[in-house]
């Protein structure tokens, strides 16, 4: 600890002698657009001073930051909760923390403009000196569907033998067909349907007026052989640049159970093929996963490094939420290559461990190198990262930053914005914190619990049954039919536990 008390002394008097340390407020919340703080060189390193003494001690100690890419997806969570339903536990490695996280309603302020907003809170366990941290990042509201740019969707539809099963190809089928006569006149889809080749069904067309066509060429798609899932891609990135509309929002939208066994069988072979594409046009891919046996890992990967989003879907009500509702907040972007790094407070922070984004971690001096691929987030969207925080025994005053750089979708321009956290800002108990802040650890209670078998994260309860209480007690306070559905599931484990 004398070390960082020097070094805080040499910082005062370097700001004697004229340099200024901007400082933020004790808040939680931030507002404006503004750049990291420097408080005291624990938070977010400024690119203008990379030759000062804050950030050759950053480069000496770097185990207070923790930076990572946004990712919205969901897949993780839906899948387990379709294994779990039919009987069986899902496999540890789909697991995701930061799916299930993310997959709850968030009640963090929104910005007023486009960006994001920044929440930070915390509360403490009944571990000792363990906190739980919420780092919750939110954009504006979505705004009414007229009001978005044009859409130019190109779905690519698996038609290979596995997609017979009933709620695969059946389902991709039906909620097309509702999200078509959603979708507004001056929006354009295009269909390709692959199994050991891939073809186009339907080149890209504007709805407006030609919808009976479009039904029509969706009812039409029919069960073939085996599944070239790289062949579909590769055609529909093609049948994408082809129908590239300017001023539009370009998508590729694959639908599969992403059992690959033809052709390309690797994400990053697969991506390869379309670099040149995804590159220089900005078309980025939206993964929608259906069927009990389930390639999950294909899927996230081609998502992740796609620069898009996958969800997961099994029945008609969760299919046309995907098409009808998370698809159309994904036609308009917000942010792209958004990061976020938390920079702990070295004197009020022991250790600390962020819950999931395994795959997703960025070296932190890549925070502001905005060549390095982050996440792309739209507006109504929010982002939610924990962690696990052991602070010092008594420790009080300022204990993390978060920031967020994203650049604009259009300019590419860069952006940021930051909130605090505070030692007194935190709950003194799980049960003093608000109801969604105690789903968001619920949800990471139980993806540790599938994942591990293990108590890793501070202040989990002894196990499925415990836990499940806690769900139900949650979703009756909320009303909120996914804390329900939350709730079902942990039963589901419970039970199956035994």
């Amino acid at each position: 600890m004398e070390r960082y008390r020097t070094r805080n002394l040499l910082l005062a008097l370097t700001a004697a002698s004229g340099l200024l340390l901007t400082a933020c407020s004790g808040g939680a919340d931030s507002s404006g657009d503004r750049k990291a703080a420097d408080r005291d060189g624990y938070s977010a390193p400024s690119r203008g001073d990379e030759l000062s003494e804050q950030e050759d001690d950053r480069r000496e100690n770097p185990r207070h930051l923790s930076t990572f890419a946004l990712d919205v997806d969901t897949a993780s969570y839906d899948y387990a909760r379709r294994a779990l339903a039919d009987g069986r536990f899902p496999d540890p490695s789909t697991v995701r923390p930061e799916e299930f996280v993310n997959s709850f309603r968030q009640d963090y302020e929104r910005p007023d403009g486009d960006g994001f907003s920044v929440t930070v809170d915390g509360a403490r366990t009944d571990d000792e000196d363990w906190s739980l941290v919420r780092v919750g990042l939110a954009t504006r509201t979505a705004e009414r569907t007229g009001e978005r740019p044009p859409a130019a969707l190109t779905f690519v539809i698996d038609v290979s033998g596995s997609m017979a099963e009933p709620g695969r190809l059946d389902l991709a089928q039906e909620s097309l067909a509702v999200m078509t006569d959603r979708l507004r006149d001056d929006d354009s889809v295009a269909l390709v349907a692959f199994s050991d080749e891939a073809e186009t069904v339907l080149p890209m067309t504007r709805l407006d007026g030609n919808r009976d066509e479009i039904h029509d060429a969706i009812a039409e798609l029919e069960i073939r052989n085996s599944t070239n899932l790289g062949a579909g891609v590769e055609t529909g990135y093609e049948q994408a640049v082809e129908g590239l509309r300017e001023g539009a929002t370009n998508r590729v939208v694959l639908v599969s159970d992403a059992l690959a066994n033809t052709g390309d069988t690797d994400a990053d072979a697969i991506l390869e093929r379309i670099s040149g594409e995804r590159r220089e046009h900005g078309i980025t891919l939206f993964g929608v996963g259906v069927g009990s046996d389930y390639g999950d890992a294909l899927m996230e990967n081609l998502a992740d490094k796609g620069d898009g989003h996958t969800v997961y879907v099994s029945d008609p009500g969760e299919a046309r939420k995907a098409f009808c509702e998370q698809l159309p907040r994904h036609i308009d972007l917000t942010a792209r290559d958004a990061k976020a790094q938390v920079a702990f407070d070295p004197e009020t922070v022991e250790e600390f461990r962020l819950i999931g984004y395994d795959n997703r971690r960025v070296a932190d001096e890549d925070f502001r190198d905005d060549r390095v691929d982050g996440g792309e987030v739209g507006p109504g969207h929010t982002v939610t990262a924990l962690y696990a925080v052991r602070t010092e025994p008594g420790a009080e005053g300022h204990l993390a930053t978060a920031t967020v750089r994203w650049l604009d979708p259009d300019t590419r321009d860069p952006h940021e914005e930051s909130g605090d956290l505070e030692t007194d800002a935190l709950h003194d108990s799980l049960r003093e914190a608000p109801s969604r802040f105690q789903v968001t650890a619920v949800a990471a209670y139980f993806a540790d619990a599938l994942r591990s078998g293990g108590d890793r994260v501070p202040g989990a309860p002894g196990g499925f049954g415990e836990l499940a209480d806690r769900a139900r007690a949650l979703a009756d306070r909320t009303g909120d039919g996914a804390v329900d559905e939350l709730a079902e599931a942990i039963g589901q484990a419970a039970r199956r536990r035994g």
